[in-house]
């Protein structure tokens, strides 16, 4: 190879090297004059942090989460300079989030005052208000309780009845079997045929039903109103018994039994979420095996916030005076009246 030509190419690459150093060491000069700029990212040394304050990203005292009206935003008002904190939009001032308030409308305030029905009780977003749920609880406690319940031993004393039994066993049997609480267990057929009159005028007969509250609350002044009337209106009256789970039906077995022209059947109702507390009164003319129900006739709602239970006592005596007097019930009544 010509040592000549090595020789230059060597020379030319000493001089291109020593160019690109100069203009290298010229670029960092330049960069070096400039004013300095942040850098994105920050790191500190955690023996100078201990001494150093750190500047603080966030310095504000606005709650972490706003809540907001959107009526506020939809109306064009002062501008509200933004933030990384403040809605991505501008709006008028802020409104402080509220709850449902408690006035109803005249027409519901109406509507209240003429139905226990739980109306107008308005909500918290979308549930009920702690108070209406509450009450809610406690209403469908006491419909339990009423349905679970027993008469006292104390009652039927002052009443002055003896108690016989269906061929219920216990409470569960009741409620799933309602056939069975339409028939008498053979120790009650045999203590009715013993203690009561027989052929009377007027049968009267009490039960607890599905409401032993019922009777608790309500049948000493319904009895003892109804005993009053009939003995004004000179009606006989038999001799009163208790059935412990008795059904309404049973009054015709008891008809079939005793003989009377009329029977007057006192009996819990079915409680529900406004009252647990309801009783009613049956009434048939001459109740038989095979009676159907549009025979009966019945004065329910009978309780406190229904029928007061004297005023019921003493209209119950004027319905038995009518019953005899056309001697018909139910449907054949309202059609002999007519």
């Amino acid at each position: 190879m010509n040592e000549q030509l090595v020789s230059m190419i060597t020379q030319l690459v000493v001089e291109k090297l020593g160019n690109n150093v100069s203009d290298k060491s010229t670029n960092q000069t330049t960069v070096d004059a400039e004013e300095p700029k942040d850098t994105l990212i920050k790191f500190y040394d955690t023996a100078t942090s201990q001494q150093e304050e750190v500047p603080s990203l966030i310095q504000t005292n606005e709650p972490l989460i706003k809540l907001y009206h959107h009526e506020s935003f939809q109306s064009e008002g002062s501008h509200v300079q933004a933030n990384y904190f403040d809605p991505p939009f501008n709006g008028a001032a802020i409104q402080p989030f509220s709850f449902e308030a408690d006035e109803v409308s005249e027409s519901v305030q109406a509507a209240k005052q003429h139905t226990p029905a739980r109306i107008g009780v308005g909500r918290a977003g979308t549930r009920p208000k702690t108070k209406t749920w509450l009450k809610f609880r406690l209403d469908h406690a006491a419909a339990v309780d009423a349905v679970y319940g027993e008469v006292t031993e104390g009652l039927l004393q002052n009443l002055n009845v003896f108690q016989v039994t269906t061929k219920v066993t216990d409470k569960e049997e009741y409620i799933t079997r309602p056939d069975l609480g339409r028939r008498l267990s053979d120790e009650g057929k045999a203590l009715i045929q013993s203690k009561c009159k027989q052929n009377p005028k007027v049968q009267i007969i009490i039960s607890n039903g599905l409401s032993a509250s019922a009777i608790e609350e309500n049948v000493q002044d319904v009895y003892l109103a109804l005993q009053q009337s009939l003995s004004n209106l000179n009606i006989e009256i038999g001799t009163t018994f208790y059935i412990d789970k008795g059904r309404v039906a049973l009054m015709d077995e008891i008809g079939e039994i005793l003989q009377p022209e009329v029977i007057v059947y006192l009996i819990g109702e079915r409680p529900g979420l406004v009252s647990a507390e309801s009783m009613s009164a049956y009434l048939c003319y001459k109740p038989r095996i095979g009676t159907v129900e549009a025979e009966r006739m019945v004065i329910s709602n009978i309780h406190k916030g229904g029928i007061p239970p004297l005023e019921a006592g003493a209209y119950l005596g004027t319905v038995v005076q009518k019953i005899l007097q056309y001697q018909a019930s139910g449907v054949d009544l309202v059609a002999k009246e007519g």
